[in-house]
């Protein structure tokens, strides 16, 4: 029998396609490590509301007092090693952070965010859900965090990426938040209902996402709310899971992951009451310029002057 050569570059393109895969596949490996090195309290919890049950990674702080509560919502891709890990990196500033895995029951086998066989699928997942699952879902989340003996009463969202603009919605859906933290994601269509302050975090390399922003400023400040956008230049979509990442290769993505904690950290902080919660006119910032990056993330919601639901 005749045997068959293999090309040496066929097999080199190959072992390339294998390594790439499998990198991919443990992309945030880091995240991972940081997680599992993590001092403070982890759980599940099962938070129930009607007929569904969706499933929530819940982080304590390692503090003496009573303390904010904030509802993390994660990426188009899921409740990933890295929400989980962003979650941590509040608690230790000393928050109660409640991430709900919003893929809970959508999952092959009825499982979550873990259960999908590739990004894709997580992605494509996600884009799909029923916005009024998700609001049910966060209000889930948000209860019972009010209800927790160790949490102080305040309530603050903070969402990323898809999750920005879930986070920009729910402010217009409950009335007890302190606050609204929407990482490079659209507002809602409409606004004259939300009556927390908001508080906007923008990438300079994001046309997509940074070309709704002036809508979004016109819409608050007719309506009389107050939103506090701030663009970091020389960052791309997604830069704080990029910012953070031991492979980025983009100093923008570094700088603008620093600013925008630091800036998070100080603004939940400062959070009031929702009956004390500032009300009014904000103004739109632009931070520190830096190199030019990618866009690395992306959102399936509309802008506030485009969305119809």
């Amino acid at each position: 029998m005749k045997s068959t050569k293999i090309p040496p570059l066929a097999v080199l393109a190959a072992v390339l396609f294998v390594l790439a895969s499998a990198l991919s596949l443990h992309g945030q490996d880091w995240a991972k490590a940081r997680l599992d090195a993590s001092p403070r309290h982890h759980e599940y919890v099962p938070l129930k509301h009607g007929n569904r049950t969706v499933q929530a990674f819940v982080v304590y702080p390692e503090i003496k007092t009573k303390a904010p509560v904030v509802i993390l919502i994660h990426e188009i891709f899921g409740l990933s090693d890295w929400a989980k890990e962003m979650a941590d990196e509040l608690a230790a500033e000393g928050f109660i952070v409640i991430a709900p895995d919003l893929l809970t029951g959508f999952g092959p086998g009825g499982g979550g965010s873990s259960e999908f066989p590739s990004q894709d699928a997580t992605v494509k997942a996600v884009s799909g859900l029923d916005p009024e699952i998700v609001l049910a879902d966060l209000d889930a989340a948000a209860d019972y965090g009010k209800h927790l003996p160790a949490a102080n009463g305040k309530i603050a969202v903070a969402g990323f990426c898809w999750g920005g603009g879930k986070s920009f919605a729910f402010a217009a859906h409950r009335k007890d938040l302190s606050a609204a933290f929407v990482f490079y994601g659209p507002g809602p269509a409409e606004v004259s209902s939300i009556t927390a302050p908001v508080y906007g975090f923008y990438a300079g390399n994001d046309a997509r996402i940074g070309a709704t922003v002036p809508a979004t400023v016109d819409a608050m400040k007719a309506a009389g709310k107050k939103y506090e956008p701030v663009t970091y230049e020389g960052a791309g979509h997604g830069f704080m899971r990029a910012g953070e990442d031991p492979g980025n290769s983009v100093p923008g993505n570094k700088k603008a992951r620093e600013q925008a904690f630091a800036r998070l950290v100080k603004l939940l902080k400062e959070l009031k009451s929702p009956a004390m919660a500032s009300i009014g006119g904000g103004d739109s910032t632009t931070a520190t310029k830096a190199e030019k990056a990618g866009v690395i993330c992306h959102d399936g919601a509309m802008p506030a002057s485009a969305a119809t639901n």
